[in-house]
C-alpha cells in the first residue's frame, strides 16, 4: 500500500527520516565551522568588522545557492545518492581548513567550498516529504528541520575543542562526515515509487520558477530561516562584541539560542498539521518582530536581552517549520526538490546579508539598533503577507 495515501507512515519512513536528520545535522556542523572561530580569526589575522562578517558569510552565500542544483539534482538521482557523495566531498574543504587558516584569502577560498555542507537540505526535504503522508509531513519535516541543530553543535563543541588543539575541530567532523557518508551510502533509501522527473534539468528549474508559490515561499522563508541562519553565524560576533563576553560564553549562549530554534522547528511543522501554515507562521513573525524592537534599544543581557534572544529563535524557528509545512501541501511530487532547492537558497541568502549588515553598521555607527529594527520591519511584512494572502493557499490535492 502507498504510504502516502495512508495515515500511517512506515516504519522505512522513520529510519529514512532519523538517517536525513543525522546528515543534514553533520553537514550544517561543518558548514558553520568557521563562525564560532570568527573571534579568533579576527584577532589572529587582524581583520576588520567587515572582513570577519564576509569569511563567515561566504559559505552560507554558496551553500544557500548550492541547494538549487542540489534540488533538481536531487529530484532526478534521489537523495540516496546525493547524500553519501554530497557528505564525502564536504571532507575536502573542512581539511583544507587546517592549511588555510593563517591566510585570509586562502580561507576565504575554503569558506566558498565549504558552502557545499549547506545544500543537503535540499536532498533531506523531498526525500522526507516522499516517505510521509500528507498529514503527518508537517512534522516530519519539522524534525528534519531539527539537523539545524549542527549550528548548536557547531557553536557549543568547537571552541571548546580548539582550545585542546586548534586542529581537532576540522579532524573531527571530517572523521563523523566520512563514517556518515558509508554509513548513508549502506542504509538510506529512496521511496521505490518515486516520479523521476525526465526533463532537463534547467527545464525543471524554469518550472519551478514559474511557480508563484515558489516566490512567496522563499520570501517568507528568507525571513524566517535567513534569520536563524544570519544569528547563528553572527551572534557570537555580536554577544562578544556588544556585551563584552568571552568566545566561549558567547558560543555557549549562541549554541542556546539554535537549540531553542531547532526544538520550535517540529512545534512549527507539528502547529501547521493542525491549523493553517499561514496562520503560524504569521504568528510566528509577528512575535520576531515585537522582540526584535526590544533588543534594538539595547537590553541589559540579563535578564530582559537573553529572553528577547531566546524568544525570537523561537519565533523564528516555528516559522521556520511552518513555512516548509506549506511548501509539502502545494507543491506537486516531482518538483519538490527543485522547489525546495529554490525557497531554500532565497532561506540561506537571508541569512548571508544580515552579517555584512550588521558588521557594517557597526563599524560606520557603533551600534546594532539599526540592524534589528530592520530584522523587525522584514518580519512584520511577513507577518502581514502571510496572514493575509497566504491563508488562501489550500493543500494541493
Amino acid at each position: 500500500m502507498d504510504s502516502t495515501s495512508t495515515s500511517r507512515p512506515s516504519s522505512a519512513g522513520y529510519r529514512n527520516l532519523a538517517l536525513a536528520t543525522l546528515g543534514f545535522t553533520l553537514t550544517f556542523w561543518a558548514w558553520d565551522l568557521i563562525a564560532p572561530l570568527a573571534g579568533d580569526y579576527k584577532d589572529r589575522l587582524h581583520l576588520s568588522s567587515f572582513q570577519q562578517s564576509l569569511l563567515v558569510a561566504v559559505p552560507v552565500l554558496v551553500g544557500s545557492l548550492g541547494r538549487i542544483p542540489v534540488g533538481a539534482l536531487t529530484d532526478r538521482y534521489g537523495a540516496r545518492l546525493m547524500f553519501p557523495v554530497v557528505s564525502a566531498l564536504t571532507v575536502v574543504p573542512v581539511l583544507l581548513l587546517i592549511p588555510a587558516r593563517e591566510s585570509y584569502g586562502l580561507t576565504l577560498v575554503v569558506g566558498f567550498l565549504l558552502g557545499l555542507g549547506g545544500t543537503t537540505f535540499a536532498i533531506g526535504i523531498p526525500l522526507v516529504n516522499s516517505w510521509f503522508p500528507p498529514a503527518r509531513r508537517g512534522f516530519a519535516l519539522g524534525v528534519f528541520g531539527m539537523g539545524m541543530g549542527g549550528v548548536a553543535l557547531s557553536g557549543y563543541i568547537t571552541p571548546r575543542i580548539a582550545k585542546h588543539d586548534p586542529d581537532l575541530p576540522f579532524l573531527v567532523v571530517a572523521l563523523a562526515l566520512a563514517g556518515y557518508a558509508v554509513l548513508a551510502a549502506l542504509l538510506l533509501r529512496d521511496r521505490p515509487d518515486r516520479p523521476v522527473p525526465t526533463a532537463s534539468l534547467a527545464s525543471r528549474l524554469r518550472g519551478a520558477g514559474r511557480l508563484r508559490v515558489t516566490w512567496e515561499l522563499a520570501a517568507l522563508y528568507a525571513i524566517g530561516f535567513g534569520g536563524i541562519v544570519a544569528f547563528g553565524v553572527y551572534l557570537p560576533t555580536y554577544l562578544k562584541t556588544w556585551y563584552g563576553l568571552s568566545a566561549t560564553d558567547a558560543g555557549t549562549k549562541a549554541a542556546g539560542f539554535a537549540l531553542v530554534t531547532v526544538v520550535f522547528r517540529p512545534i512549527g511543522g507539528w502547529l501547521s498539521d493542525r491549523i493553517h501554515p499561514a496562520q503560524v507562521t504569521a504568528g510566528a513573525l509577528g512575535l520576531v518582530a515585537l522582540l526584535a524592537i526590544v533588543q534594538a534599544f539595547d537590553p541589559a543581557m540579563n535578564p530582559v536581552g537573553t529572553c528577547a534572544l531566546l524568544l525570537m529563535a523561537a519565533g523564528l524557528g516555528t516559522a521556520s517549520g511552518s513555512v516548509f509545512a506549506l511548501v509539502s501541501q502545494v507543491t506537486p511530487q516531482p518538483q519538490v526538490g527543485s522547489v525546495t532547492g529554490i525557497v531554500g537558497a532565497m532561506g540561506g541568502l537571508g541569512g548571508f546579508v544580515p552579517p555584512l549588515v550588521m558588521g557594517a553598521i557597526y563599524s560606520a555607527k557603533d551600534s546594532y539598533s539599526i540592524g534589528f529594527m530592520l530584522l523587525s520591519d522584514l518580519a512584520l511584512a511577513g507577518c502581514v503577507y502571510a496572514y493575509g494572502r497566504m491563508r488562501t493557499v489550500r493543500p494541493a490535492s
